[in-house]
């Protein structure tokens, strides 16, 4: 077997030089074997309100230059226990949802023939329903933890089936989805309607919603959510507007009363040992963010997500 090849070592080599992948770790193409993929998603054509998540791929490379490579609460070396390599950015289409999509899913499927796990740096949140098709071709039906301030199941915004409020709905009409499987976590805002809940529940979807965590902790939570997905594959999506936004600006539609990163992590933290496939963070706008608050902490939530991956059966 080919040896681990790991990130640049800070101690040699400052942060602020050296490569632009994640973590400043290697390229796909140059190790010869990868058990967890990151992947780039630079599109945002879905978005229904502020764009700029296709700016969010590169920044969250360049905040996660801040990345150790010991996990000292799981106690795990994540670019250590397995080969991670950064595989580039897909290039989907900022003008066509339709081929962008498409685009998408055929770049995952790509990547992922030629590795175990992927996660994925978005980019706005329509990019998850691609990569729930992927994951449905080679897991079967996915249990999906979904981390965000919405919930994602709307049916159309003016008319258009594809977009970053729709994704899990159309998941769901796709039957990619364990039905009884299915959680949101950090809910929390104004919606349209009561429907909106209705429909949600008549999908399958269960919801800890963001006062849930305040109330409960996130212990709580997490436990929660293990007992929820019990041992099927789980695909986590992060939308990295299920924080608040003192600790999340740079998103493109921030609701009050969101989960600090520390709530965030310690949930993440607390699901060790589910079978984690793969998983997403998306929608980080850095033309909004302020000293890289949003980035720095979406870097961190891949690193959890890799950390889990290093410790999943």
């Amino acid at each position: 077997m080919a040896e681990i090849r790991g990130p640049l070592d800070p101690l040699t080599v400052p942060r602020f030089a050296g490569w632009t992948t994640f973590a400043r770790l290697p390229r796909r193409d140059e190790v010869e074997r990868c058990d967890v993929a990151i992947l780039g998603v630079p599109f945002d054509a879905g978005v229904t309100y502020r764009p700029g998540a296709r700016f969010g791929p590169q920044a969250i490379r360049q905040a996660s230059r801040l990345l150790r490579a010991y996990h000292a609460g799981l106690d795990v070396h994540p670019f250590g226990a397995q080969q991670v390599a950064d595989a580039g950015d897909v290039a989907a289409s900022p003008f066509d949802i339709g081929a962008a999509i498409r685009a998408v899913e055929a770049g995952a499927e790509g990547v992922l023939s030629g590795a175990d796990r992927l996660v994925v740096l978005g980019g706005d949140h329509t990019i998850a329903l691609p990569l729930l098709r992927v994951m449905k071709r080679r897991y079967g039906r996915i249990a999906l933890v979904h981390f965000d301030a919405h919930l994602d199941t709307w049916d159309t915004y003016f008319g258009a089936p594809y977009t970053h409020g729709t994704p899990f709905r159309r998941a769901w009409e796709e039957g990619l989805l364990l039905e009884d499987r299915a959680m949101h976590v950090g809910i929390r805002g104004p919606l349209y309607a009561p429907e909106d809940l209705r429909d949600d529940a008549g999908m399958g979807f269960e919801i800890a919603g963001a006062m849930d965590v305040a109330a409960v902790g996130a212990a709580a939570v997490a436990r929660r959510i293990r007992d929820r997905v019990g041992d099927a594959p789980v695909y986590v999506s992060i939308d990295i507007d299920v924080l608040d936004p003192a600790h999340a600006p740079g998103t493109g539609t921030p609701e009050a009363g969101g989960l600090t990163s520390r709530e965030l992590l310690a949930i993440l933290r607390g699901l060790a040992g589910v079978r984690l496939v793969g998983g997403d963070v998306v929608e980080v706008a850095p033309a909004y963010d302020h000293a890289e608050l949003t980035c720095i902490a979406a870097s961190h939530v891949v690193y959890e997500l890799l950390a889990l991956m290093a410790v999943a059966p």
